[in-house]
């Protein structure tokens, strides 16, 4: 014999519209979620890439939002002829998640796009020339042309704490110019800067790096960034107060000062160089890591290699 529930004459069914306005929520709720996992800095940059894609769509009177594959193809061949590979694939994931945040879906594991992409990559190569590293004899002439620049001093003591922070800590551009005030701590042994977020942090759990002081006072990070803030008195918001984008420009402007060529500069030349630099100086992969916030060894390996071109060189068993 069955019993029966003693609150089903409490029950009420849910009518069909209700069941709507029920899963309307949740989309929207889920939606939400997926904007909110993201950083501003990594939704700014989907939104520019997806940006170039709807032009390209729209130049080409194809449908950008849903796309199919075919679409997808074609633009990547379009990127092909002036971008690396590495960008393509960024761009594909970039309009990918851009479609998920929107309720859509590409299939961005389908034939003509995976094959599409192989055969660029066997056409152009995978690993084009991206722009240098700022390796320790770079750093000292940019520091040096800081010096003798004609900048205001204000601007001067600014920049040259910006690159030697920038370049010891392993910073990303983003990362450098959001520190603010509060993230920094001044010890005896150096100091101490919080990581908020970052591109490999979407969880917010944030990380703190350790800069100790140098030897050389001239390109000591620590005191260059401590005289930054005495003089001018900072005790709150951002140190540097300036756009990611700033950065790549004082970079190029310095190097070319320092009768480098600015073209092959760039904001990230002060995190490659760093982890170029340590590894050419001996330092393990994890530590490079511990302080880059690298999560994948892919990219650090690609420093190590980088930086033992010379030094497990073959050549230099051969005595002339």
């Amino acid at each position: 014999m069955s019993i029966k529930n003693p609150f089903s004459v409490f029950q009420i069914k849910p009518t069909i519209k209700e069941i709507s306005k029920d899963i309307k929520f949740l989309e929207e709720e889920t939606l939400n979620n997926l904007r909110n996992s993201k950083s501003k800095n990594t939704l700014r940059a989907y939104k520019a890439d997806y940006n170039d894609f709807a032009l390209f769509c729209s130049k080409n009177n194809f449908q950008s939002m849903p796309t199919k594959p075919q679409i997808m193809a074609l633009y990547l061949t379009h990127l092909s002829k002036s971008l690396k590979y590495s960008t393509l694939k960024r761009r594909l994931a970039s309009i990918s998640i851009l479609h998920k945040m929107k309720g859509h879906y590409i299939d961005t594991k389908h034939p003509i796009i995976m094959e599409n992409l192989m055969g660029i990559k066997r056409t152009n190569g995978s690993n084009q020339k991206g722009k240098k590293p700022l390796l320790i004899n770079d750093l000292k002439l940019l520091i040096e042309a800081i010096h003798q620049s004609k900048e205001k001093d204000n601007r001067k003591i600014r920049d040259k704490a910006l690159v030697l922070i920038g370049f010891s800590g392993g910073f990303r551009r983003s990362e450098l110019v959001d520190i603010e005030y509060e993230d920094i701590e001044f010890l005896l042994e150096g100091v101490k800067i919080f990581v908020k977020r970052s591109k490999t942090d979407q969880s917010g759990e944030g990380m703190t790096k350790a800069i100790p002081y140098f030897d050389n006072e001239n390109f000591c990070p620590v005191k260059a960034l401590k005289k930054w803030i005495e003089i001018f008195d900072l005790k709150k918001g951002k140190i540097f107060n300036i756009s990611d984008k700033s950065v790549a420009l004082i970079i190029k402007k310095y190097a070319n000062y320092a009768g480098l060529d600015g073209h092959k500069y760039a904001g990230h030349s002060l995190r490659s160089g760093f982890a170029t630099s340590t590894a050419e100086s001996g330092a393990e992969e994890r530590n490079i890591m511990a302080m880059t916030g690298h999560k994948s060894t892919e990219m650090v390996r690609r420093y190590i290699k980088e930086a033992n071109l010379f030094k497990n060189n073959a050549l230099n068993k051969i005595k002339i």
